[in-house]
């Protein structure tokens, strides 16, 4: 009956705490030996001390988007021609802009502008990126010769001047602008995804399910694709802050969120026009997008150090 060991008691049905629980030596059931590996990992992400820093400007960064209605002090699309690039004070802790907004109330909701194209581009090239990669490389041949090929004539190009293209043929817009990132965004992925499967094909358990029968579709999703996931989260982690960059890059250009609607880019953007007299109004999207870009090239690294098995 060890295998029943609920958590808080022993083989014997004994109390003991959580922390014995986790740390045993010898797991009795394949939840406690999930919920091990879990702990393991996030003591070794809490080791990873600029990882911890990375997760908390992360978590920010969401706290900040959710609550921007009630973090900003000003309505971010309001002019007040009289307050025009007021330098930083009690009552604009950022200054204002040429039009007299309140450049703190645009930078919280520009976070959540931020935030939205990170989370979409995420959740658009991870899928495409994993199952494009997953499926070449466990499949081989033909097939990995035309998916490869193709991701190939993306990988070709650098990813701003690719994203600038297809921005440029969608047409300015936010909307528009995530696309053009996942467009660009899903090529290294998938060559992630592809080199793990190689691995993964030729391993024992993929024979012995191939040998019970199962089809090439239920052996690429039930177990190559579960094996390639833990490198392409980290991967999309990492690229996040490339992501934020080329988001920034488009709305400076004028091809991301549209005037009046604060987004970090386009703040810059405007900003330079008075960067010499009044070098707040660009500094501050500026600290911002190099802030959170840092924190997701600090988490990513921690991530990838907590999901590597061979550090388990």
């Amino acid at each position: 009956m060890s295998g029943t060991a609920r958590p808080g008691s022993d083989s014997l049905g004994r109390p003991q705490g959580l922390r014995a629980w986790l740390d045993a030596e010898e797991p009795r059931s394949l939840r406690q030996a999930r919920a091990q590996r879990a702990w393991r990992g996030w003591q070794a992400f809490l080791g990873h001390r600029l990882g911890v820093v990375g997760l908390v400007l992360v978590v920010g960064l969401v706290l900040v988007a959710l609550l921007a209605p009630w973090l900003a002090t000003y309505d971010p699309l309001i002019q007040v021609m009289d307050e025009r690039l007021q330098p930083p004070s009690a009552a604009h802790w950022l200054g204002t802009d040429h039009l007299g907004r309140d450049i703190y109330s645009r930078i919280v909701w520009g976070a959540r502008t931020t935030l939205r194209i990170a989370v979409l581009v995420a959740v658009i090239v991870a899928p495409i990126g994993l199952a494009i990669g997953a499926t070449a490389g466990y499949l081989g041949g033909i097939a990995d010769e035309i998916l490869m090929r193709v991701t190939d004539i993306f990988l070709a190009f650098p990813g701003l001047i690719l994203a600038l293209g297809f921005a440029a043929a969608l047409g300015p817009g936010i909307n528009n602008a995530i696309i053009a990132i996942a467009l660009t965004a899903w090529p290294p992925i998938a060559r992630l995804a592809r080199a793990e499967a190689l691995t993964i094909r030729g391993s024992d358990y993929i024979a012995a399910v191939r040998l019970q029968g199962a089809s090439r579709t239920r052996l690429i999703t039930r177990h190559v694709v579960p094996m390639c996931l833990p490198s392409v989260v980290v991967r999309v982690t990492l690229n996040m802050a490339g992501v934020i960059l080329t988001a920034a890059g488009l709305g400076f250009l004028g091809l991301g969120a549209q005037p009046p609607w604060p987004e970090w880019g386009a703040m810059v953007a405007v900003g330079r026009q008075f960067m010499f007299d009044s070098p707040w109004v660009v500094a501050a999207p500026g600290i911002a997008i190099a802030v959170i870009s840092l924190a997701f090239n600090l988490f990513g690294d921690a991530l990838r150090d907590m999901l590597d098995p061979r550090s388990m």
